[in-house]
């Protein structure tokens, strides 16, 4: 069973997805990256709900399971970890699903791509302008791809340089 954990954990990837709970106290941080259509913000801290989740009872584990990892420090315990990932596309801004899909897309995979280089904590990608729906004849055109994650990766690319 320890080892149908750990595939499952490879497979999900080192991001995890940030409740919407948390996604006002993420957004009122400052943005640390713009272009024309996104807004990167960042906050480095666990989100509330994490360490919520932290405090409650644990189950007593087995003798038979692995033992957890444990490589933070005791007294570090407010320092993160972990990368939470909220993502925020107004219908107002990408009216069809199809947009809306391509550009989560996007958005996940630029992070993952730069995700070595970015502190730890939580991120917020927020779409804050719609594409010219008259340049972009489709609603997941690979013309709309091509701009989204060019835009997306000098916004990733640009808070890795700080």
């Amino acid at each position: 069973m320890a080892r149908s954990a750990q595939a499952a954990t490879a497979t999900r990837g080192p991001w995890r997805s940030l409740k919407s709970a948390d996604f006002a106290v993420a957004l009122a941080a400052p943005a640390i990256a713009k272009s024309p259509h996104f807004v990167l913000h960042h906050l480095a801290a666990e989100p509330a709900s994490s360490v919520w989740r932290a405090t409650e009872a644990l189950v007593p584990e087995l003798s038979t399971d692995v033992a957890p990892n444990r490589e933070l420090l005791v007294d570090n315990f407010n320092v993160p970890c972990h990368w939470w990932l909220g993502l925020v596309i107004p219908k107002r801004h990408a009216r069809r699903a199809v947009t809306r899909s391509l550009i989560k897309r996007q958005m996940r995979a630029h992070a993952e791509a730069h995700r070595q280089r970015l502190p730890a904590g939580q991120w917020v990608v927020r779409l804050r302008a719609p594409f010219a729906s008259e340049r972009f004849l489709s609603a997941a055109s690979v013309a709309l791809r091509e701009v989204a994650g060019e835009e997306l990766r000098r916004v990733f690319a640009s808070v890795g340089a700080t």
